[in-house]
């Protein structure tokens, strides 16, 4: 993994095996339905999906939706799956489809992790996101489930204007609930989700910079999705320690910023190096309609008609964005856009144009301050 080249084969697929889910969360990019769409793939089709899956380079699966606990054949796909060798992992909704049966279903056939999503440390926030009153006490009972069969956790979290002034508490409580990994999401406005639902660009910078203090002395890992610009953060942060450089300082190395092409920064995460929509990422829905992830809906194809690593290696889209030195605005010229890039996604939705510049990100670029002292 640490050598994978993301040209070819990605380092983690997301497959939307159903768009049925229960819940009406505020933030849905897949605006989710009560009752399956006849046209999803088939038992069949799956398993022919998880053979090309694997034959890149056998990737992280991760089965979402939707609700994937909403397909009865759910745990039969993830069976196959993992007789191949692959890892596999889950991220249900919470709703009455979480049975303490079903989590020891997932353990028997050997998925790697269940993930929780929790967007409040306390039930009034958490349920108004979720548009579902009691699901932070089925999410917490869910948790009780599965830490007697001890299996390990993920919590997902969305970062909103709702939970924004109580990340301490949010914190606290993951830290209680003893996961293994906090995966931050930072909101993007497609489907459901709106711009007046978001933190403001100088909010993100400040959630990064708190994320980076939070993670070196908690015990669980930290992740972020959507905001690629948390890894200039943890790359400057770091930098500053090591030199003893203050916050005032905007002095970048480029030995530093060199092994970031090379995926050898140490602290970004567990990829090998900057995943990003496309680059490393792809998303296949439950259709079979191939994206760059989930929150940059321009279809590149359908696993129906094309090879997945035809569609990943080839299309258009997905070798643009492989190509960030051709990003527009400060996004093409930034020393850090081959470990960040921006989300592409947030570009996307906001600007109309997934080229664009990462729109929630106010740092800039040292060539840019570079004309500005030229003029």
């Amino acid at each position: 993994m640490l050598n994978q080249n993301y040209n070819e084969n990605p380092f983690i697929v997301m497959w939307e095996l159903t768009r049925a889910c229960q819940l009406h969360c505020l933030h849905c990019r897949a605006v989710s339905q009560k009752e399956r769409h006849p046209l999803e793939l088939t038992f069949e089709e799956s398993k022919k999906l998880v053979d090309e899956i694997y034959e890149m380079n056998n990737p992280l699966l991760v089965f979402t939706g939707g609700d994937p606990l909403e397909r009865p054949d759910v745990f039969d796909i993830a069976d196959y799956a993992i007789k191949k060798g692959m890892r596999v992992s889950i991220s249900p909704s919470a709703t009455p489809n979480v049975t303490k049966e079903a989590m020891k279903k997932a353990k028997d056939v050997g998925l790697a992790r269940w993930s929780f999503s929790l967007d409040g440390h306390c039930a009034e926030i958490h349920d108004h996101f979720r548009g579902t009153p009691g699901s932070f006490d089925l999410t917490m009972k869910a948790i009780e489930y599965l830490h007697e069969l001890e299996m390990p956790l993920q919590i997902n979290t969305v970062i909103s204007k709702y939970n924004y002034p109580y990340l301490e508490e949010m914190a606290e409580l993951i830290e209680e609930l003893g996961v293994v990994l906090w995966s931050v999401f930072f909101l993007v406005p497609t489907g459901r989700g709106k711009h007046s639902d978001m933190i403001s660009p100088t909010e993100h910078e400040k959630v990064f910079r708190w994320l980076y203090q939070l993670s070196k002395r908690v015990p669980f890992d930290i992740k972020t999705t959507a905001a690629q610009h948390y890894r200039r953060v943890v790359i400057q942060e770091k930098m500053r320690e090591k030199m003893g450089m203050s916050d005032a300082d905007h002095i970048f190395y480029d030995d530093v910023l060199n092994k970031g092409k090379t995926g050898q920064i140490d602290g970004l995460g567990r990829a090998p190096r900057g995943v990003n929509d496309g680059n490393g990422f792809v998303f296949i829905s439950h259709i079979g309609d191939v994206c760059p992830s989930g929150l940059l809906p321009l279809q590149a194809g359908n696993v129906r008609e094309t090879p997945l690593a035809t569609i990943y290696r080839k299309s258009e889209v997905f070798t643009n964005l492989r190509t960030p030195d051709n990003y527009k605005g400060k996004c093409g010229v930034c020393e850090f856009n081959k470990v960040c890039g921006g989300s592409r996604s947030r570009a996307y939705n906001v600007t109309g144009d997934y080229m664009e510049a990462e729109p929630y990100c106010i740092y800039i670029p040292k060539a840019l301050r570079k004309e500005k002292v030229l003029q």
